[in-house]
């Protein structure tokens, strides 16, 4: 029996995938707050740390969680339209001084739609250890070539300048491990920057714990980037994303 090339079946499965996989269509707050409902729920929330924001159809303008709420208490009205200078143009509350930072991550970078930022628990060890992802896992492969490390803490990002870095330092890539503080993720929607966290997360984990068997070697350039951009398809990010809000559900 002759054997069909990868090319095939990679083919054959995307289109199956655009045909069973349908993604439900929500307004962009209730994605927001499904969201905001997955980190929590995957163990992302530390406190008040956290931020999620995605652009708003006004130029220049983001949607973002209200200022005193937790990942597990967001609702669609929770979140708030605010400018370029963290005004409030819609809604009640003020945003988290310190998603100031976003505003320069989205200036950069015009093809990112959405950003959240976390101190979850495993990238928080690395950031500790100023450490950077080494990607030698399949599940990791969403990170091969795309996620950044910045070195240097620049401190509270508070301020422009912190922003200035941490754009900088993320370049092109969807991800960034921030030493000494946490991690960034972006996506092209609100569903692609979940996914993103969620499995950068899990990334983390497998590092820490695969490091007691010694050191990690990473995979090959030319697998890892066919596994990334697998994993990456829209149907399996959004598909994904649709199953952690049927578990987010089933948990209220």
């Amino acid at each position: 029996m002759d054997l069909r090339s990868k090319e095939y079946f990679d083919q054959r499965a995307t289109q199956e995938m655009q045909q069973h996989l349908k993604q439900s269509r929500r307004p962009l707050r209730e994605t927001l707050a499904y969201a905001a409902r997955i980190l929590a729920m995957t163990g992302q929330e530390a406190g008040l740390a956290g931020q999620i924001s995605a652009r708003s159809e006004r130029p220049g303008a983001y949607w973002t969680l209200r200022f005193g709420l937790g990942f597990d208490e967001a609702t669609p009205e929770d979140f708030i339209e605010v400018d370029g200078d963290l005004n409030t143009l819609s809604g009640e509350g003020m945003a988290n001084p310190a998603t100031r930072f976003h505003l320069w991550v989205y200036k950069a970078r015009p093809d990112r739609h959405s950003i959240i930022h976390t101190h979850s628990p495993y990238v928080s060890a690395l950031a500790a250890a100023k450490q950077p992802l080494v990607v030698s896992q399949m599940d990791m492969t969403p990170f091969h070539d795309d996620c950044a490390f910045l070195a240097e803490w620049p401190g509270v990002p508070i301020a422009d300048q912190e922003g200035v870095i941490i754009s900088e330092a993320m370049g092109g890539k969807r991800s960034i491990l921030l030493a000494s503080h946490g991690q960034l993720t972006t996506g092209d929607c609100v569903e692609e920057a979940t996914y993103l966290a969620v499995y950068l997360e899990r990334a983390a984990r497998m590092q820490v714990r695969a490091r007691i068997f010694g050191p990690l070697t990473p995979l090959p350039d030319a697998l890892a980037a066919e596994a990334h951009d697998y994993l990456l398809k829209p149907s399996i990010v959004k598909g994904t994303f649709d199953y952690w809000c049927r578990q987010a559900d089933a948990l209220r």
